[in-house]
């Protein structure tokens, strides 16, 4: 019976690699919006983080092993063709950029405030509407 309480030594290591593809795609985001890199490496990183974070595959999910080929194999080449074309010193700056993006919590302050928003929004129509209907 496996135990998901003990961490295994490649349960680290694939959670680190997980971390780091996370940030490295959020670099390239970076990357793609900044005027200082190489027109040719914007779009490979555009490209590159673009198809990470969209919701089409090239292979479906639903399709039995290759359905995550894409996700395991295609977007980390990606990421490295396009770390390869980015300047270093650009690349480095861009991955702390990230890294501290990540940790940063206020983006999940913010997510929450939006909701909270939205929330107290979708209440005041449903008053609004059980008023004059």
């Amino acid at each position: 019976m496996i135990s998901f309480k003990k961490r295994t030594p490649w349960f680290g290591w694939l959670r680190r690699w997980a971390r780091g593809i996370k940030r490295d795609i959020y670099a390239l985001w970076l990357a793609a919006r900044d005027r200082r890199t190489p027109w040719y490496a914007k779009l490979v990183a555009l490209l590159v983080a673009g198809y990470a974070v969209s919701p089409i595959d090239l292979i479906p999910d639903f399709v039995p092993v290759l359905g995550y080929l894409d996700d395991v194999v295609i977007v980390p080449l990606g990421i490295m063709l396009a770390v390869r074309l980015i300047p270093k010193p650009l690349m480095v700056e861009f991955r702390e950029k990230a890294q501290r993006r990540i940790d940063n919590p206020t983006g999940r302050m913010a997510a929450v405030m939006i909701i909270l928003l939205w929330v107290g929004c979708l209440v005041w129509l449903a008053r609004y509407l059980d008023q004059h209907w």
